[in-house]
């Protein structure tokens, strides 16, 4: 198929909820293992044992050499809408395969994404199940990017990487990012293996990646400029639009520059949407969304609830009624049995909060009790199970 702009008729349900389970074979959690079996070294997953298959149903062609670009923010409808100023991007998806997208996790936010990316599993192995979600052992509210709370990555998050696997068979594996990235709580829980190179300078990540895949392996690039630009300033304005611009210069380099035979992957954690004020909801403001609640925590797009003993069905019911169509409302149990965090582990089953709201349209839930004023004014916003956040690209080229 060729791929062709969105209709006016298509807008109108993009912000609809989508279905989906962690099993699908077109979700991010497949990528590194797909081409784990591209790259000749299989790494089996307990979400993914048969990685040679999972390459052919994702038509990931056998190869010596792939580089991986992974774009923080870049939603595959965000691209889609804005694709005309994207010619590198745009031709990659007007090629075989790479016209329809994938699915990542939810909620849809990186803390979760990219460690579930970096293990080919699912939230339930990982246990990274929010933005922030509450310590078991201490009680409190922990950061899951940079595992605040006194958490070590290791205490989370049980599985070995794809990057540290493949590092292990022999095939060359080299990340490249921001220095700090380097030894990052997140890098370690979901992307340890194989070297790293580390620079502040775009131009110089982009001559790092094109260096490192003179040698056979795996490269992985990340990018964070986009989902930085939006949380700053929205998404779809002259700002925002101005970095899509730069990093398809970016992804055009690549495409001209790399060695021949190199497999171009282009992935994402997630897609973006605007908030709208009147559309926010302060939990602060509402006492009737405070009983029985121990602890708000994940994000605007989906909260996570913590509740008292025994209040976990009557807390869940109670949200479900005021919010009506705002969000859809599952206790934990619910949650469990729809399979949306994947198979959930014993030693993970204690971070998996009581209650999750998913927020419908472009509602945000907050808390000002707790939540700066940053935290609750992010020009765009993501987490929910909409199209435009839910839905990612995964765009391929041999060149």
């Amino acid at each position: 198929m060729n791929f062709e702009m969105p209709t006016l008729s298509t807008l109108h349900t993009l912000l609809d909820p989508i279905d989906c389970r962690q099993e699908q074979q077109r979700h991010l959690s497949s990528v590194l293992p797909a081409l784990s079996a591209a790259l000749g070294v299989p790494i089996p997953t307990p979400v993914h044992p048969h990685p040679q298959q999972l390459a052919q149903s994702l038509h990931i062609p056998s190869c010596e050499r792939a580089v991986v670009v992974f774009i923080d923010g870049l939603g595959f409808w965000n691209l889609s809408l804005r694709v005309g100023h994207t010619p590198n991007m745009r031709a990659m998806l007007r090629q075989q395969y790479n016209d329809q997208p994938i699915w990542t996790t939810q909620p849809s936010t990186t803390s979760v994404a990219i460690p579930t990316f970096g293990t080919g599993t699912a939230p339930g192995f990982t246990g990274m199940f929010g933005y922030t979600q509450r310590n078991p052992r201490t009680g409190n509210k922990a950061q899951m990017i940079t595992f605040t709370d006194d958490i070590a990555p290791r205490e989370v998050q049980h599985q070995p990487t794809i990057f540290s696997q493949i590092d292990e068979q022999g095939i060359r594996v080299t990340s490249i990012g921001l220095p700090r990235f380097e030894h990052s709580a997140l890098t370690e829980a979901a992307l340890k293996g194989g070297a790293f190179i580390g620079s502040e300078s775009p131009r110089m990540r982009l001559k790092h990646a094109l260096a490192a895949n003179e040698t056979p392996g795996l490269t992985y690039l990340y990018i964070r400029d986009l989902d930085k630009t939006a949380h700053k300033s929205g998404w779809d304005n002259d700002a925002w639009v101005a970095q899509l611009e730069k990093i398809d210069t970016i992804i055009g380099t690549l495409r001209r520059m790399l060695a021949p035979g190199t497999l171009l992957v282009i992935t994402a954690d997630h897609g973006v949407v605007n908030m709208v004020e009147q559309d926010q909801i302060d939990i602060a403001h509402h006492p009737v969304f405070q009983e029985g609640v121990e602890l708000v925590a994940g994000e605007p797009r989906a909260p996570m609830l913590y509740t008292t003993l025994g209040q976990q069905d009557a807390v869940a019911q109670r949200w479900q009624e005021v919010l009506a169509d705002r969000a859809v409302v599952l206790t934990q149990e619910e949650a469990l049995n729809q399979g949306i965090f994947g198979a959930v582990q014993p030693h993970t089953l204690p971070w998996l909060a009581d209650v999750f709201v998913l927020t419908q349209g472009q509602h945000t839930i907050v808390d000002s009790r707790t939540q700066r004023e940053q935290e609750r004014t992010l020009p765009a916003v993501h987490g929910s199970r909409t199209q435009m956040e839910m839905e990612i690209p995964l765009l391929m080229e041999v060149l």
